[in-house]
Parts: C-alpha cells; sequence; structure tokens
C-alpha cells in the first residue's frame, strides 16, 4: 500500500463507512455522507488550507471526483460544528486500531489554543464565558483563549484530550479527563503516565494509585529524584514534539474558530488528521510514525 493522500483518504472513507454502517433516516439522506464529511475535514488539515470558502473552491481543481457534492461554506462549517461527537468517535476508532494503543506508558501536558489578541476582540468574542486569560510557561506570556488537555502514547497517538479554562488546575483537569472515560484506566493495569511539575499532587498521587497507575514527573529542588528520573527527559520531550506537529504542520494555534462548538470542531479535526496519519503510517509499516510529509501536497 502506497503512501499518498489519495490513499490514505481512500482508506479512511472505506474504513468509516464500515463503521459506521447506514443508520436509518428519518426525511431525505443527506448528499454529503458522514463518511465524506470527515475525509473531506481529514484533507483540508492535511493540505493546510484554514479557510473553509478557500478549501471548498480548491477541491473541485485539486482533487477532482473525488467527492460527489460539496455543500456551501456555511453548510459545511454548520455540518462539521454539529459533528464533533462523530470526529471523537472517528478518533477513537482510528486509535483502537491501531498496535499503539496497547502501549503501557502515557504522556500528558497542557498547551494554550489562543482564540483572540487585542482587547475589543476579547470583548465582543462569543467564546465570553469559554475562555479567559491564562499564562504559558514555556513562551512567558499571557494569552486570551483556551488550554487544550492532550493524553498520547509516546508515538503521539491521541488516547483522549479536552478544551478547558486555562485558569483550572492541569491535575483537576487530569482527574476529570480520566473519570469522564474509566474504561481506559481500567483496561491498563500498571499504566506509567508520564508528567511535568505542574502534576505534582498528593491527590492525584492517590487518585492514581487507587487505579494502580504510576506518576513519573521531574522532582522539585528541596525533594529526593525518582528512581526513574534519568528517563523522563527524553520521554518530556516527545510531547513538545506531538505539540510542534500539531502547531506547526496542522496549523493547531490558526484554527479561527469564533465560537465554543467552531473551536471544538476544529481542534478534533486537527486532532483526528494526526490520528489518521499514526494509523495509515503503522498500517503501512512506515519508519516513522507521525509523518505527515507524504499527505501535505
Amino acid at each position: 500500500m502506497r503512501t499518498d493522500l489519495n490513499t490514505l483518504l481512500t482508506t479512511l472513507y472505506v474504513k468509516i463507512d464500515d463503521h459506521l454502517g447506514r443508520p436509518p433516516r428519518i426525511g431525505r439522506p443527506p448528499r454529503l455522507t458522514d463518511a465524506e464529511l470527515v475525509t473531506l475535514a481529514v484533507a483540508q488539515v492535511l493540505l493546510g488550507v484554514r479557510s473553509e470558502a478557500r478549501w471548498l473552491r480548491f477541491v473541485p481543481r485539486h482533487l477532482p471526483g473525488a467527492f460527489r457534492y460539496l455543500p456551501q461554506q456555511a453548510g459545511y462549517n454548520k455540518r462539521l460544528r454539529t459533528a464533533v461527537p462523530l470526529l471523537k468517535r472517528v478518533i477513537r476508532m482510528l486509535a483502537v486500531d491501531t498496535d499503539l494503543w496497547a502501549d503501557d506508558v502515557w504522556v500528558v501536558d497542557s498547551t494554550p489554543i489562543e482564540c483572540a489578541r487585542s482587547r475589543p476582540t476579547v470583548k465582543r468574542s462569543n467564546l465570553a464565558g469559554w475562555a479567559h486569560y491564562g499564562y504559558c510557561s514555556s513562551h512567558s506570556r499571557f494569552f486570551w483563549g483556551l488550554r487544550l488537555h492532550l493524553v498520547c502514547t509516546p508515538a503521539g497517538l491521541p488516547i483522549t484530550w479536552a478544551l478547558a479554562d486555562p485558569k483550572l488546575d492541569e491535575r483537576q483537569v487530569l482527574m476529570a479527563v480520566l473519570d469522564h472515560d474509566p474504561q481506559l484506566l481500567a483496561q491498563r493495569p500498571g499504566l506509567l503516565i508520564v508528567a511535568d511539575k505542574g502534576y505534582v499532587s498528593a491527590e492525584l498521587d492517590r487518585y492514581l494509585a487507587e487505579r494502580d497507575v504510576r506518576l513519573l514527573r521531574p522532582s522539585y529542588r528541596n525533594r529526593a529524584p525518582h528512581p526513574a528520573q534519568h528517563l523522563l527527559k527524553p520521554i518530556r520531550q516527545l510531547i513538545e514534539s506531538v505539540n510542534d506537529t500539531l502547531k506547526g504542520q496542522l496549523d493547531l494555534e490558526l484554527h479561527g474558530g469564533r465560537s465554543i462548538d467552531g473551536v471544538t470542531a476544529r481542534i478534533a479535526q486537527r486532532i483526528l488528521a494526526m490520528t489518521c496519519a499514526i494509523w495509515h503510517n503503522r498500517a503501512t509499516g512506515q519508519p516513522t510514525t507521525r509523518s505527515l510529509i507524504a499527505y501535505d501536497h
């Protein structure tokens, strides 16, 4: 099997179509099926076209015959915003279909999702009440928006994720995310989670210990170092490379969402694109699991 965009999109469409089947619907069926919608959304992100209007002009010229029907920009935007549960379902379906899903090491971190910069924009934004000011210690700057909390394997395969107020404690968000899907931990006794100093908490330690999960994180200077401290730095670097893939290649920070539904859909769209590339690379035996080079042109 080749690693090119057309092969990826065809394989993805068949996989999703087989998984979703043909559920009964009331009324006239949509001209763009759910499988086609997801495939169209993944192709948009992999090709780096951020504007939905420009994307719908791009497809007929550069991907002729790939899709039987293309909606107008308003219709495509509406379908994407209402398809967030479907996007999450497909992310999980593809992740479970790889050998990486059984990895007994997870890496967890959060990264800023900036939604506005100017004060007038912040005051008028439809995200008011959802987004707030937060501080990014990695770049030593404040931002207005949300935080993406991502749990993934060392190879970058997303396990679960959430968007949250940047003022919320990372440790509380992690526990809430794991409580939302308790089967994730129940299926992995002896799991190791690698995190940074922001996840230091006696409450979190008790929470994970009750679920037979170990947490590895850097030690403060006034505390004894962890026996596996030497393993932490190279593993921690992996989450930075995953964030770089999302931001540098999939334009995570340039999502363009103006409402909570819009931001969520665009973030899910990018996580799905990365998951899809990992899934296809593993299926075709590629040496670099998270490489997107074969699909970005």
